[in-house]
């Protein structure tokens, strides 16, 4: 390779790198704010899960019809994505999982399958498969608790008209910087288990008595929909984390080896200077005895 394309392809390199830095840069800090914004949620979404818990482990009865399971003969799936790429393989993998689950739901027919896809990258998949789907790619970038109240309150309203009988959850929720796990829960019918991962009841573990007013049931009705829609909206919060966290990794990566190809490329550079030093030297020697 020529020292002029070397240099070229260490100029091209050296760009490269800067981009990648800034970026992970602009990740780490959006992931620093996602990072606080579900602390600060984390204790109210605790203290509501427990108290809904002990709501539905003191009922014999089912007295609320969003806990009330059927047959599945049309569902819904809330897939949440990224709107942007260079994020590692955060949306391929849930790409890969949203066919997966539909694939499950293919005797239901696609007529009977709906798809809320938050952000673009799951809606141009849905769209490749030929499902219609709605926009709502500005709670990915951007998640709103208003926002994701009302996206809630269509799937209650849907499920409470038996027009979806299931609704899934797909996101990737936020461990640590380098571990995003993709999740897959079931939003309705709400139940008493792990998807909702409601806390223990107190620090005993022991079930709390309440004086309930005006009733059970109207408390019921009150506290299963806030905790449903907190639910989604912690979920775009833990995917938005997620997103920062796979991107900040991945932009590191890209760094780093564009620091180890600049490496390379200078002392690929260094080697042909020299040689092409040496060469004429050797030229200029030889010419010299030559006149001689």
């Amino acid at each position: 390779m020529a020292l002029k394309e070397i240099k070229q392809r260490i100029q091209s390199v050296s760009s490269t790198r800067k981009i990648t830095s800034a970026m992970k840069m602009v990740a780490s800090a959006k992931l620093r704010k996602s990072q606080k914004q579900i602390e600060h949620l984390l204790p109210y979404e605790n203290n509501l899960n427990s108290l809904l818990t002990n709501f539905l482990s003191a009922e014999t009865d089912n007295l609320s019809p969003l806990a009330a399971e059927r047959r599945v003969e049309q569902a819904a799936l809330v897939v949440i994505s990224s709107n942007s790429a260079l994020c590692g393989a955060f949306n391929s993998n849930v790409i890969k999982q949203m066919n997966s689950m539909l694939g499950e739901y293919k005797n239901l027919g696609s007529e009977n399958i709906k798809i809320y896809p938050v952000g673009k990258k799951a809606a141009k998949a849905a769209q490749k498969i030929g499902f219609e789907i709605e926009n709502f790619d500005e709670l990915s970038e951007k998640p709103n608790y208003d926002e994701a109240s009302a996206l809630a309150e269509r799937l209650i309203s849907d499920f409470l008209e038996k027009k979806i009988d299931k609704v899934e959850i797909l996101f990737h929720h936020f461990q640590s910087k380098s571990r995003q796990v993709l999740t897959r829960e079931t939003f309705l019918p709400i139940t008493q288990g792990t998807d909702y991962k409601f806390a223990p009841a107190n620090k005993n573990g022991k079930e709390l008595n309440y004086i309930v007013e005006p009733s059970r049931e109207e408390i019921l009705n009150v506290l299963i929909p806030k905790v449903i829609k907190l639910k989604l909206y912690a979920a775009l919060l833990d995917s938005s984390a997620s997103e920062h966290a796979a991107r900040m990794l991945s932009m590191q990566i890209a760094t780093d080896n564009a620091n180890d190809l600049l490496q390379d490329l200078t002392l690929q550079y260094n080697k042909s200077r020299q040689q092409a030093i040496t060469s004429e030297l050797l030229d200029i020697t030889g010419a010299s005895f030559g006149v001689n």
